[in-house]
C-alpha cells in the first residue's frame, strides 16, 4: 500500500547544472548521487529529494516541496546570508513580513530556485 511506502519530492529543472549550483552552494545541500542526468540530494530521516531536467520546470504556481523545521526565521536568516531570495505574499489569511509567515499553527517562508519553482520551509507551532 502507499500508505507505507516512501515518497520522494521530484524538482523539475530546466538546466541543471545552474540549479544544482543554487541547491549546493545556496541552500547547502549534498549531492547523494547522480542518476539519469538528475541528482539525488539526501535530507534528514533518510528522505531524499531528486533534482532532474524538465522543460515543465517553474510551471508550477504553488510549492513544489517543504522541509519542516524547528525555527523558520533562523533558516531564513541563514539562507539569505548565502543569497537566497524570499517570496513575499499578502494574500487572504497570510501576509509575510521580511520573508516570514505567522500563520495560525505554523510558520512559513517561500523561496524560488533558479529554475522559478517555488519551495517552502514549515516551522509547526
Amino acid at each position: 500500500m502507499l500508505t507505507s511506502a516512501p515518497v520522494v519530492p521530484y524538482i523539475p529543472a530546466t538546466d541543471v547544472s545552474r540549479a544544482r549550483r543554487f541547491y549546493e552552494g545556496k541552500v547547502g545541500l549534498v549531492a547523494r548521487e547522480e542518476i539519469a542526468g538528475g541528482v539525488v540530494y539526501e535530507c534528514a530521516g533518510g528522505s531524499w529529494i531528486f533534482l532532474y531536467h524538465s522543460e515543465g520546470a517553474g510551471t508550477s504556481k504553488a510549492s513544489q516541496a517543504f522541509w519542516q523545521v524547528q525555527d523558520v526565521e533562523a533558516e531564513v536568516r541563514e539562507l539569505k546570508s548565502r543569497g537566497v531570495t524570499f517570496e513575499d505574499y499578502d494574500v487572504p489569511g497570510m501576509k509575510t513580513v521580511d520573508g516570514n509567515a505567522n500563520m495560525v499553527n505554523t510558520k512559513g517562508a517561500w523561496f524560488k530556485d533558479t529554475e522559478g519553482n517555488i519551495m517552502a520551509i514549515i516551522q509547526t507551532l
